[in-house]
C-alpha cells in the first residue's frame, strides 16, 4: 500500500455554518470560487449530509480521476472549511506547491463571497 503526501488547506469564514454548508452543496456554486472547476473536467459530489463532508471527485479529460476530500466544520460562530490536496503520481515538489497555492487563493476566494 502506498499512500500519497498530502496538505491540508483551511480558512475560517465569519458565516454561521448552515449558511455556509448550504451555499457549499448547491449545484454550480463552486463555479463562483472555484477557478479551475470549468476547464478540469467534470465533478462528482458527495450527497449533502449532516457531517458536513464535501468530497468530490474531479473527472479530468485524459481519464484520470482526482479525489478531493473537503470539510465545513463548525468554528464558534462561524465556519472552517478545510480542504485536502494529494500529491498526484509524477507531481515534482513545485507543482505541489503551486496546486496549494491555487486552492488557497480559490479558498479565500470562497471565504471573500460568503463575508460579503
Amino acid at each position: 500500500m502506498t499512500t500519497m503526501p498530502s496538505r491540508t488547506l483551511s480558512v475560517r469564514i465569519e458565516r454561521p455554518y448552515a449558511e455556509v454548508y448550504k451555499f457549499l452543496t448547491e449545484p454550480g456554486s463552486s463555479a463562483k470560487w472555484a477557478s479551475g472547476v470549468d476547464t478540469s473536467g467534470t465533478v462528482t459530489n458527495t450527497e449533502p449530509n449532516e457531517f458536513g463532508v464535501l468530497d468530490h471527485t474531479v473527472h479530468l479529460p485524459d481519464g484520470q480521476d482526482v479525489y478531493v476530500p473537503m470539510r465545513a466544520v463548525r468554528n464558534g460562530t462561524g465556519t472552517e472549511v478545510l480542504f485536502t490536496l494529494f500529491r498526484q503520481p509524477g507531481m515534482d515538489d513545485e507543482k505541489f506547491t503551486a496546486d496549494a497555492d491555487w486552492v488557497m487563493k480559490d479558498l479565500r476566494t470562497l471565504k471573500g463571497l460568503l463575508e460579503s
